[in-house]
């Protein structure tokens, strides 16, 4: 079997971004006028539920007879407002790659393996992302992005990575993808893949059956052995 792509989930797995999402989520339900307040515990649980405005109405349908809601319109113009206020965070520098991920990508882009994003989040999550910690879009970086906007089933759902590999033009067996969560693990296995999973902070204390393996980081060490002998050789 010959290794062509990486395909890479984002929040969690390139960078821990879920508190800042936590913190654009808070920050702009207080600009709406808003009494909620998502804690970290709260957040762990809404993750479940892939998509910000997927998650914002999977939020409203536990809320108590009475309270406050929002419109469909609302959620989605709330929810524009946040992810305009994420990039505005993550501009200022306060994130970083998680371990091992600046060295996989290189080490990837040198023995011309494809490398592809299939993520839930917006493409403008991403693509602050990618020019806080590279310097520059992610399409400069990735040769495929296949975003939550462009989908209309989240993970756990295949679709994201079905789209990914339809764009890479290549069959799972030979790609491997990378997540941090279970709703990402089940939505690359559902799609064929093989999955290397990196916990994150609000997914260390989840299960991950199923795996290729489960790993602390992406430093080299922890590699898999069909990534090391593809990508060490250069």
């Amino acid at each position: 079997m010959t290794l062509k792509a990486l395909i890479f989930d984002v929040d969690g797995t390139l960078a821990e971004t879920e508190e800042t999402h936590r913190q654009a989520f808070n920050e702009t339900f207080a600009k709406w006028g808003l009494d909620w307040n998502w804690s970290r515990e709260d957040y762990r649980v809404l993750l479940k539920t892939g998509g910000g405005k997927e998650r914002l109405r999977a939020f409203q349908d536990k809320l108590p007879d009475g309270a406050p809601r929002l419109s469909d319109e609302d959620i989605v113009a709330l929810h524009k407002d946040k992810t305009a206020l994420f990039g505005d965070l993550v501009a200022k520098g306060e994130l970083a790659l998680r371990p091992g991920v600046e060295d996989l990508i290189l080490k990837a882009r040198e023995a011309e393996l494809q490398l592809a994003i299939a993520t839930t989040t917006s493409r403008p999550n991403v693509d602050a992302l990618m020019q806080a910690t590279f310097g520059k879009p992610a399409d400069r970086i990735f040769d495929v992005i296949a975003s939550g906007d462009e989908v209309q089933r989240k993970k756990p759902d295949p679709e994201i990575y079905l789209l990914a590999l339809r764009r890479l033009d290549l069959p799972p067996r030979d790609c491997i993808a990378f997540e941090d969560s279970r709703i990402g693990l089940n939505s690359a296995l559902d799609a064929g893949l093989r999955v290397v999973v990196t916990p994150s902070l609000y997914t260390a204390d989840e299960t991950h059956s199923g795996a290729t393996c489960r790993v602390p980081s992406l430093d080299r060490d922890h590699w898999p052995p069909i990534l090391k002998a593809t990508l060490l050789s250069y």
